[in-house]
Parts: C-alpha cells; sequence; structure tokens
C-alpha cells in the first residue's frame, strides 16, 4: 500500500515535533519533511513533491493563506491541509479562497487529523466539526437577512436558484452530506437530494465536487 506523503509547516518545533510522532503511529502516512515559515513550505513543498501538506495559517516570511494560495498555483496536485488554532468566519472564508483542501483546529484529536489528511489526500475536501458549525452559522444568517443576487454558471449564463436551494447550496459548500442537511434545515434527507439534483440542473453541474467548487467560486462560502 501506497504511503501518504506529507510536509509539516509550522514555526513551532515543538508542535512539528509533535505532530511527527503522533503521525507515525499510522502505517498509511509518513512524514517527508518539515518547515518552519512560509517560503521555507513553498520550497519544500516543490522539492519533496508530498501529497499533502498540513500548514498553520500564522507562520513566518509568508503567512500560512498567502502560501496556500503560491503552493495551489504551482503544484496543482498538493494538496493543502490548515492545522490552526484560529476559527473565526472570516478565516474560514480566506482558506476556502486560497484553495486549501480543508481546515482542521489544533484541538482536534489524532484520529481526526489522520482522517482529514486521508480526506484531503483523496481530492476531496474536509472540514472539522467546529469549523462547520462556523460556517453553517454564518451561511444561515447571511441567507436570512438578505435576498442574495443571482450567481452566474461557468458560461456566464444567470441562474435562478430559490431561497432553500440557497441554503442547501451552502450547507454543501461547508462539507454536510444529505443527512447532516436535513437536520439543519428540519427537512429530510429525500428532499434535500431533490434540491441537489434541481439545483446540479439548473447550473449544468453533474458532480459533487464541482458543485462544491462553484459554490465556493462564486461567495456561498462567505455568507
Amino acid at each position: 500500500m501506497d504511503r501518504i506523503r506529507i510536509l509539516l509547516a509550522d514555526d513551532h518545533e515543538l508542535v512539528r515535533s509533535g505532530l511527527l510522532k503522533l503521525l507515525e503511529t499510522y502505517k498509511d502516512l509518513v512524514v517527508v519533511g518539515e518547515a518552519g515559515d512560509g517560503l521555507e513550505a513553498i520550497e519544500k513543498t516543490k522539492t519533496l513533491n508530498p501529497d499533502v501538506l498540513v500548514i498553520d495559517l500564522s507562520m513566518p516570511k509568508l503567512s500560512g493563506i498567502e502560501a496556500t494560495k503560491i503552493i495551489r498555483k504551482e503544484c496543482p496536485k498538493v494538496a493543502v491541509l490548515v492545522l490552526t488554532m484560529h476559527q473565526n468566519e472570516e478565516y474560514v472564508y480566506q482558506i476556502f479562497k486560497s484553495g486549501a483542501g480543508g481546515y482542521i483546529l489544533k484541538d482536534a484529536g489524532k484520529d481526526d487529523l489522520a482522517s482529514a489528511i486521508r480526506t484531503v489526500a483523496r481530492g476531496e475536501k474536509y472540514f472539522s466539526s467546529r469549523v462547520s458549525e462556523i460556517m453553517v452559522s454564518g451561511f444561515l444568517r447571511k441567507t436570512s437577512v438578505h435576498d442574495e443576487t443571482a450567481p452566474s454558471d461557468a458560461q456566464g449564463l444567470n441562474v435562478s436558484l430559490t431561497k432553500r436551494e440557497k441554503e442547501v447550496l451552502s450547507l454543501i459548500a461547508a462539507g454536510l452530506n444529505n443527512q447532516e442537511i436535513s437536520e439543519k434545515l428540519f427537512i429530510s434527507p429525500r428532499t434535500v437530494d431533490t434540491h441537489r439534483t434541481n439545483i446540479m440542473q439548473k447550473l449544468d453541474i453533474h458532480d459533487a465536487p464541482n458543485l462544491m467548487k462553484f459554490a465556493i467560486e462564486h461567495g456561498f462560502s462567505s455568507k
């Protein structure tokens, strides 16, 4: 079995050391390098070509967000998982605008971290439960106050989504599945699936990853 190759980027040596020892306990994960600042994270990503870069937001020389933007542009096959103590809504939005594949807080359990690394390595999005709560809270607050303007699809055509469809799309962007969305909106999973199908038809999108990408790129992740 091929192991997932990981680069750790954090400005605290003790944090990197602790993460290294933690990840060594998983047979499918291997740490191939460490970086102590944002610029070093970029250079070592280019040199080592890891599967996943685990990076903190608060980094010397170049922030984790700026480093992520550069890495996603120059090394698009490398997934980025942000591991940080920051948990406000604006940070969440900026991280996903940067192209990171996941956001997990430093108080998460070790199995949660391992799961997050595996998830982003597969090309999927990962949100820790607390981050999802922050995003959902922001999304629902925004959609309850404002009548959103219709987004555009990839061809620039105007798309008319109902208020409920916008709520569902926002929660999809937050990484929630049908059951979780149904619990948040107090509707049945089957109704959620119907809304999801209608949204995808209206947007001419045919798979879940591209639907999430559309939602983030068109501002739903900032609501």
